[in-house]
């Protein structure tokens, strides 16, 4: 079984920042599942599907 990623350490370098668009599908994911905010787990979703 994996590693919750808030259990993982924190990868070298720099990370890129989430661009708006990304930021915006991360909110609506985190509405939908009703939260008020986006999660970790939201934002590496969001930056997950930038990179296909």
């Amino acid at each position: 079984m994996d590693t919750p990623p808030w259990k993982q350490p924190k990868p070298k370098g720099k990370s890129a920042k989430l661009t708006p668009e990304q930021l915006e599908l991360a909110r609506q994911r985190a509405k939908e599942a009703g939260r008020r905010y986006p999660n970790l787990v939201d934002n590496m979703w969001a930056a997950k599907l930038a990179k296909k």
